[in-house]
């Protein structure tokens, strides 16, 4: 039997690393050997840190993404496979980009050189900022270069997965499902939250469908698509923090999210997606914001007291790098200060993430 390739697409902050992780879980459930492949621009990821956490098997490509960095995604899965071939591989995209049909799926088919079974593509919608973009409110939360990468995500799916219906109204989710079949007709819909697991059966069952997959030939403009990844600032740090007396990890992530969401809102700088891993002795939490207009929340929570911890922060929000390097700073010394801790910024990138040049791009699929 060939790996069953399976991709998770959508936007920063739509859920990708929680809906792999609870697929990875079911397969792992079935008995068969799963392989999880992250991506970002940078290193000090906490997906990778957190789907580790759990026991996974990950391998990470950093630097670029998977589209541009197409040889070291397929490095990455030979690691993977060095002792035994997965039954199951799960890969999670960088969450601002798109074309992955034309310049992943199908070179993995006709040019890789190991067969792969794959998988329907799947593009995860965040409702936060996907509601506000669909309704085409005037003002959505990013610019419309941005915006255009959005819907070039959906534009190219198989299925679309619209997340976190427990955090919204049955009319809500009505009104989404509405616009999704109104603006992107003949896709499937499949209704989960990937945090509760309601409607993961439907996704899974979905995922197992047979056929020819990723054959959306897409139209890109390469200049929108760069200038709207180029107007986020991303950030990846990892901060070691200690105290001469136990502190509340949960609290001190929570914290942390809290501080920058105020610095965000005050500086008028859009939250994309802001996480943070805290881990200690065998111990981890995570923590996140997707939007301004949500709340900081505690995805995994660790219940434990530390006296030291290693935190890893990324950011990715519609600002420039230098401003988002001084909100984290300040804000990670405010929420150490605040229970007495001290803390050593260990690794800090900020950036804008470069144009991209995929290793290939094939517009027209075979057979």
């Amino acid at each position: 039997m060939n790996p069953r390739f399976i991709m998770v697409g959508g936007f920063l902050g739509a859920g990708k690393t929680t809906t792999v992780g609870r697929l990875a879980r079911h397969y792992t459930s079935q008995g068969k050997k799963v392989g999880i492949v992250t991506n970002d621009q940078t290193t000090d990821l906490v997906d990778t840190h957190s789907l580790r956490s759990q026991g996974f098997d990950v391998g990470e490509v950093a630097g670029a993404c998977f589209c541009c960095n197409f040889n070291e995604l397929t490095a990455t899965v030979e690691r993977l496979a060095a002792e035994a071939l997965p039954d199951v591989i799960l890969a999670e995209p960088v969450g601002s980009c798109t074309d992955l049909v034309a310049t992943v799926l199908r070179p993995l088919t006709q040019i890789y050189q190991r067969p792969f079974d794959i998988a329907p593509y799947g593009v995860i919608l965040k409702p936060s900022h996907g509601a506000k973009i669909l309704k085409r409110e005037a003002k959505g939360g990013f610019s419309p270069k941005a915006e255009y990468i959005f819907r070039k995500q959906l534009e190219e799916a198989d299925f679309i997965i619209l997340n976190r219906i427990d955090e919204l109204s049955g009319d809500e989710v009505s009104e989404l499902t509405q616009l999704l079949e109104d603006q992107f007709p003949d896709r499937p819909i499949i209704r989960i939250s990937a945090r509760t697991g309601e409607g993961f059966e439907a996704l899974s069952e979905f995922i197992e469908r047979q056929g020819q997959f990723g054959r959306r030939v897409m139209e890109l403009d390469y200049d929108v698509y760069a200038e709207g990844e180029a107007e986020l600032g991303w950030l990846n740090s990892q901060v070691l923090v200690e105290a001469p007396e136990p502190f509340d990890l949960d609290a001190l992530l929570l914290d942390i999210i809290a501080r920058l969401h105020r610095r965000f809102i005050s500086a008028g700088a859009e939250a994309a997606h802001l996480k943070t891993i805290g881990l200690c002795d065998g111990c981890y939490a995570v923590a996140n914001l997707v939007s301004n207009s949500t709340q900081p929340e505690l995805s995994l929570p660790s219940k434990t007291r530390t006296k030291d911890a290693n935190v890893v922060v990324n950011a990715r929000v519609a600002t420039d790098p230098a401003d988002l390097e001084v909100f984290v700073r300040e804000e990670v010394a405010a929420a150490c200060k605040a229970i007495g801790a001290t803390h050593e910024v260990a690794t800090l990138q900020s950036f804008r993430p470069g144009r991209p040049v995929p290793t290939h791009r094939i517009t027209e699929a075979v057979g």
